[in-house]
C-alpha cells in the first residue's frame, strides 16, 4: 500500500513539475515571441544592418560580368630572355624563330551594371578600351555580345550596350553627394573570374586624389575590391548606386582595404553625352597650382581657396579673356573655388561657348573678367594613330607648353615622336622618341591634322623624306613604307 502511495507522489511530482515548465514556456512565448534575428543596433548605430542578403538579392540581377579579347599583333623579332644584347640570340633566332608566335590574343575580365531596360551598362573605361570583341554574361547566365557607344579616359567611364530579348532590370543611380564617411556601402563584382561576388564595407573617406587623372574625385571605401571588381557598382543601403568600382591600392595586387569609386553623380553628368557617343568639355586654358601659407602671405590673399595661375598659353580662352600669370581663381560661372582640384572639373563641366563671369584676386585686388569658355581637345583625337602611322610604327604627339616644360623643349608647339617600335619603318628610318617633325616631303608640318593628311596618301613602298630637329639640329631621314 506503502509503495503504491510513494509511486502516486512521484507521479504526482512529475506531473506537476512538467505542467509548470510547460506553462512557463507558454508564458514566455506570449511575453517574448521567437521572431528573426535583428539587427544589433544602438542608440549609436541605430540602422547598423544585421544582414545584406535582401539588398544582395535584389541588386545581383543587374550586375554583369564583362570579358574582352584583344588580338596582339606581334611584330619582327620575338623578345629575347636577356634582352637586346643577349650573347644566344642567333641560337633562339634559328631554332625558335618559327615556334613563337607572332600574334596573340589577350583575354581580361571586368564587371558592369545595368542602367535601363534596353541594355545601356555602365563600366570602365579600361575594361573596354582597344578591344576586338566583349562579351556580356548576365546573372541568369544569358551571354552577349556589346558594343562600345560611348568612352571617356579622363573619368574613366564606357557607356555599352547589349541587344537583349526581353527587358531587363536596371539599378536605380543615388546622389553620391549625400554619402557620409562611415556609411555603409556594398560592392558586387567579378573578382578574379568569380562572379556575382558580394563584399560590404563603410566609406573611408571621400573627394580623394590618388594622381589618375585631372578629375580625381573619389570615394574611398575599405569594402573588399579585388582585380575584376573595376566597372562594378558601389550600393547604398537603399539599393542605389552611389559610385563605380574604379581601382584599388595594393602592392600585391590583390585587396588590402583600400579601394576607390568613382562618385555615381560625375557619371550622370556625363551620361547623355556618353549615349551620344562623345564627351565634350569646357576648356579655360589655364596652368594652375594651389595655395600655400607662404604664397598667402606673398599674394596678400585673405585665405588658401582658390586656384593660382601658373602659366597661360597664348590664344587661349584665358589668355582672350585677360587672365594673366599670378591671378588667382576664386569663383567660376558662380562656384566658388575652394580647392585647386575644382576648377577643372567646374570648367570642364560647363557648356562650350558660354560666356561666363570669373573673380579672381590679382594684386590683392578682387576683380572680374567675361570667359568665353572654349573646347578642351580630347586626347584621343589629339592622339589619333591613323592605319598609315600605324604602318609606319610611330606614335607622335602635340606639343603643349605643359608638355614642353616637363621634358624641357625650347618649342612650344609642332610634333614630338613620342615611341618607335622596333623593326618598323620608322625605326629603320633612324627616327627616334625625342625628334621634333618638321617637315614632310618638304612641306611644313604643325600640327596632328597635317602630319595624318600626309601621311595617308603614302602606300606600300612609298619613301618618306622627313626633317626633324633633334639635340638642337636639324637632319633628314628617308623612310619606306612598309604594307
Amino acid at each position: 500500500m506503502n509503495k503504491k502511495r510513494n509511486r502516486l507522489r512521484k507521479t504526482y511530482i512529475v506531473a506537476w513539475t512538467l505542467s509548470c515548465v510547460i506553462a512557463g514556456f507558454i508564458a514566455a512565448t506570449m511575453l517574448y515571441p521567437v521572431s528573426a534575428p535583428e539587427a544589433q543596433t544602438s542608440s549609436i548605430l541605430p540602422t547598423a544592418p544585421g544582414s545584406f542578403s535582401q539588398l544582395a538579392k535584389k541588386a545581383s540581377p543587374s550586375v554583369v560580368n564583362i570579358s574582352t579579347v584583344k588580338v596582339i599583333k606581334g611584330r619582327g623579332r620575338a623578345p629575347l630572355p636577356f634582352g637586346p644584347n643577349d650573347p644566344f640570340s642567333d641560337f633562339f633566332e634559328r631554332f625558335f624563330r618559327d615556334r613563337i608566335p607572332r600574334d596573340f590574343t589577350q583575354q581580361s575580365l571586368g564587371t558592369g551594371f545595368i542602367i535601363d531596360e534596353d541594355g545601356f551598362i555602365l563600366t570602365n573605361n579600361h575594361v573596354v578600351e582597344k578591344t576586338d570583341e566583349i562579351k556580356v554574361t548576365l546573372a541568369d547566365k544569358r551571354e552577349f555580345t556589346a558594343k562600345i557607344i560611348g568612352r571617356d579616359p579622363k573619368t574613366d567611364l564606357a557607356l555599352i550596350r547589349i541587344e537583349p530579348d526581353s527587358p531587363l532590370k536596371p539599378l536605380p543611380l543615388g546622389d553620391s553627394e549625400k554619402l557620409e564617411v562611415g556609411d555603409w556601402v556594398l560592392a558586387i563584382g567579378n573578382p578574379f573570374g568569380l562572379g556575382n561576388t558580394v563584399t560590404a564595407g563603410i566609406v573611408s573617406a571621400k573627394y580623394r586624389q590618388i594622381g589618375a587623372g585631372s578629375y580625381d574625385n573619389f570615394i574611398q571605401t575599405d569594402a573588399s575590391i579585388n582585380p575584376g571588381n573595376s566597372g562594378g557598382p558601389l550600393l547604398n543601403t537603399a539599393g542605389e548606386v552611389i559610385g563605380i568600382n574604379t581601382v584599388i591600392f595594393s602592392k600585391s595586387g590583390g585587396s588590402v582595404g583600400i579601394g576607390f569609386a568613382v562618385p555615381v553623380n560625375m557619371a550622370k553628368d556625363l551620361l547623355p553625352q556618353l549615349k551620344k557617343g562623345r564627351v565634350v568639355r569646357g576648356w579655360l586654358g589655364v596652368m594652375i597650382q594651389g595655395i600655400t601659407p607662404d604664397l598667402k602671405n606673398k599674394l596678400h590673399l585673405k585665405d588658401e581657396k582658390g586656384a593660382l595661375v601658373g602659366d597661360v598659353p597664348a590664344g587661349g580662352p584665358a589668355d582672350k579673356a585677360g587672365i594673366k600669370r599670378g591671378d588667382v581663381i576664386v569663383s567660376f560661372d558662380g562656384k566658388e573655388i575652394k580647392e585647386v582640384k575644382d576648377l577643372p572639373y567646374i570648367v570642364a563641366s560647363t557648356p562650350v561657348g558660354k560666356n561666363v563671369k570669373v573673380e579672381l584676386v590679382r594684386k590683392g585686388r578682387k576683380t572680374s573678367l567675361q570667359v568665353k569658355v572654349g573646347e578642351l581637345e580630347e586626347e584621343e583625337k589629339s592622339q589619333a594613330v591613323s592605319k598609315a602611322q600605324a604602318n609606319l610604327g610611330l606614335t607622335v604627339k602635340k606639343i603643349t607648353p605643359e608638355l614642353a616644360r616637363n621634358l624641357g623643349l625650347s618649342e612650344t608647339s609642332g610634333l614630338i615622336v613620342v615611341q618607335v617600335e622596333n623593326d618598323t619603318a620608322a625605326a629603320k628610318a633612324g627616327l627616334r622618341p625625342g625628334d621634333i617633325i618638321i617637315e614632310i616631303d618638304q612641306v611644313p608640318i604643325k600640327d596632328l591634322e597635317e602630319f595624318h593628311s600626309k601621311i595617308q596618301d603614302y602606300k606600300n613602298g612609298d619613301t618618306v623624306l622627313f626633317l626633324v630637329k633633334r639635340r638642337g639640329s636639324t637632319t633628314y631621314l628617308t623612310l619606306r613604307v612598309l604594307g
